[in-house]
């Protein structure tokens, strides 16, 4: 996997399971961006690729203080979950680790990057589970 990605195996398919991680996101009171069907994109233009689906999704409280610390975290946020399906039919939830985000942009010992990664992981635990 690439550096800074965490992954997690989901009991669902994809579309049930990116339905469950939009309901943990707005039920802690988290605002949806947007949803992206990578898959849907790929089909209007001919060509086929398995479910893939990205949330994008925030809370302006937590993140622009990192932005206001560095402009460049402004790349990777808001926070993002990606919902795919593998060769083999397995679906996964993949997000960025919010500390591998702070270390790309030299950020350390920001309070909001410990509850980010305690939101990412449960947020995915309750939607693959």
């Amino acid at each position: 996997m690439a550096d800074g990605l965490t992954t997690v195996r989901s009991g669902h398919g994809p579309k049930e399971t990116m339905d469950r991680l939009a309901a943990a996101v707005t039920g802690r009171a988290m605002a949806i961006l947007a949803r992206i069907d990578h898959a849907a994109a790929a089909a209007e233009v001919g060509m086929t690729l398995r479910p893939t689906e990205l949330l994008v999704f925030g809370n302006p409280k937590a993140g622009t203080p990192l932005m206001q610390a560095d402009q460049t975290m402004g790349i990777d946020l808001p926070l993002k979950l990606l919902v795919w399906q593998d060769e083999e039919g397995v679906t996964w939830i993949g997000y960025n680790d919010p500390e591998w985000l702070a270390t790309r942009h030299g950020l350390g010992g920001a309070p909001v990057l410990g509850a980010m990664a305690k939101a990412l992981a449960a947020i995915a635990a309750e939607a693959a589970g």
